[in-house]
């Protein structure tokens, strides 16, 4: 409310509006981040503990990917939000790190609540963390990173085994390594120069419970959970010739209602006819191609069935476009929407193998090619929670896989890549003058909170092995690729334990976990209750 001299008040914000301001909001946010930065702490390292989330439904997941923790979490407050918004953006971006992402961001949020409070102004804490994060990426790439040979799959399964061993398929770590790097292999294509390796498309995760883990493998082709239509149709056929459809083979009915008035007998049989003309005149335009094998995203009616099947023609139906896409990538087909479109290069040649096999209960269809760029990765485990965190860790190893090779630098896990930066920033910090030389050097000190948490989670003493960290980095400039072995909680040079991170999957770290913090310390007010206070206003004043 406003008031002017000798005037009655002046309302502004409507009267269900609720409205925070100032240092209020700030502390507020401030704890917000740190309580979804608690939740996930337990959930880094080697020795994580995983989460059990119950959904409404009675669903469960058990995991400790952060990004899924958070996916199924339902929060209120507006800043915790955003934070499960930068576990999502750092899984889609590098699919690892998102447990890591969230606890700096918590700990950088933290750290500026101390500087809040003696009242230095937000813009100021802002500039200084700007200045530190560009800084942290210069020495990320120059000083403390190392380039990797991409043609050498001993040394990018280096790196998938320091992913891999945070996770709960860490047991079967040479299992999981093997296909990773054959999967991202197969998939991988040079386009004008461009490497294109893009999973989410072109490599499939077909989950089968039954079966043990180690009967997982990669199948260079695609793998569908689907049967043939007819008994009779062959289940095994080499060098098959593929036609790819995206229509019907049935009869169109009319688009809007139709309606037929019928005066003779002979009109039934008539129409009858017509339908069955068109549907054979379709088959005959696949027919004509002499195709073994028919695949189509729509349905297939009975009479069609029937005249493919005496053509010796064998043909699924209703295939999501996903799969009719990862197909025309094994077999060379090109998908037709129409069969009157149909030509002799429309058909593809190129897959070796196609066969139906009856895994457990359900029939699967393999269309396999050893040259092809699509890929399925089939998963077989003893439940069906098993296998959802065998296929979430599995996305993030591939994941890990491709940044290698886009980006082959590497740099030391364990924590030892935040502390090197965290000593660096402390030099660097000791040179600056003025107000902002306190908050510069609180990114330092956060960045501790990656090997304290380490050192936590498997029940080391944190303050003594935390001292002794430092004074190794301080001791001499070589030693920054000193950090914690997440199982036994000991200092380690990572050089001897080979626990390597690509340099993308850091660098995203810290520039999400900063930039977040910097977006959230930019709020002073909150003005919730905006728009349905606006209804029940409405409501009110509408006449009884």
């Amino acid at each position: 409310m406003m008031r002017g001299a000798g005037q009655s008040p002046i309302i502004v914000l409507s009267q269900g509006t609720k409205r925070e301001s100032g240092h209020q909001v700030q502390v507020g946010n401030i704890n917000a981040c740190k309580t979804i930065a608690d939740v996930i702490r337990t959930s880094l390292g080697p020795r994580a503990m995983l989460k059990m989330l119950m959904d409404p439904m009675g669903g469960i997941v058990m995991t400790n990917d952060g990004n899924a923790i958070l996916r199924e979490i339902t929060v209120k407050h507006p800043a915790a939000k955003s934070m499960i918004e930068i576990a999502r953006t750092q899984d889609e971006e590098t699919g690892d790190g998102t447990t890591s992402v969230i606890i700096l961001a918590g700990e950088v949020m933290a750290h500026a609540q101390t500087y809040l409070e003696q009242k230095t102004h937000p813009t100021l804490i802002i500039q200084a963390y700007r200045q530190a994060l560009e800084d942290m990426i210069q020495w990320a790439e120059k000083k403390f990173s190392r380039d990797v040979d991409t043609s050498d799959d001993a040394e990018i399964a280096k790196v998938v085994r320091s992913c891999l061993g945070t996770k709960m398929i860490s047991k079967w770590m040479d299992l999981a390594v093997n296909i990773s790097i054959e999967a991202v292999k197969t998939i991988r294509v040079e386009k004008a120069g461009v490497r294109e390796i893009d999973i989410k498309r072109y490599c499939r995760i077909e989950k089968i419970p039954g079966g043990r883990i180690e009967d997982s493998q990669v199948i260079k082709g695609v793998v569908l959970n689907k049967d043939i239509l007819h008994a009779k149709m062959r289940r095994r056929i080499e060098n098959p010739r593929i036609v790819l459809l995206d229509c019907n083979l049935e009869y169109k009915k009319g688009e809007s209602q139709t309606s037929l008035e019928i005066m003779r007998e002979e009109d039934i049989s008539a129409i009858l006819e017509q339908e069955e003309q068109a549907i054979r005149k379709q088959c005959d335009e696949i027919i004509a191609l002499k195709p073994d094998l028919v695949f189509t995203e729509k349905g297939i009616s009975d009479l069609a069935q029937h005249f493919l099947l005496k053509a010796g023609i064998t043909c699924l139906r209703r295939l999501k476009k996903t799969d009719n896409n990862r197909l025309s990538r094994v077999c060379g087909a090109r998908i037709v929407h129409d069969t009157s479109d149909l030509r002799d290069e429309d058909v593809g040649t190129q897959a070796e193998l196609f066969e139906v096999v009856k895994i457990a209960d359900e029939y699967y269809t393999y269309v396999t090619s050893e040259k092809t760029t699509a890929c399925t990765v089939v998963l077989r485990g003893p439940s069906k929670d098993v296998i959802n965190e065998v296929e979430r860790n599995l996305q993030d190893s591939l994941h890990v896989v491709r940044n290698v090779m886009i980006n082959p630098k590497l740099v030391p896990g364990g924590g030892a890549l935040e502390m090197a930066l965290s000593r660096e920033i402390e030099e660097q910090g000791a040179k600056m003058d003025g107000v902002k030389k306190w908050p510069y050097k609180a990114i330092g000190l956060a960045l501790e909170v990656i090997p304290r948490t380490l050192i936590q989670n498997c029940g080391g003493s944190t303050i003594r092995k935390m001292t002794e960290l430092r004074a190794i980095h301080a001791q001499d400039a070589k030693n920054w690729t000193f950090g914690v072995d997440g199982v036994t909680g000991d200092l380690v040079d990572m050089n001897k334990l080979e626990i390597w991170d690509p340099l993308a999957v850091r660098l995203q770290v810290l520039k999400t976990a900063i930039e977040t913090s910097v977006m959230l310390l930019r709020i002073d007010d909150i003005v919730s209750g905006t728009k349905k206070a606006v209804g029940g206003e409405k409501q009110e004043m509408m006449p009884h």
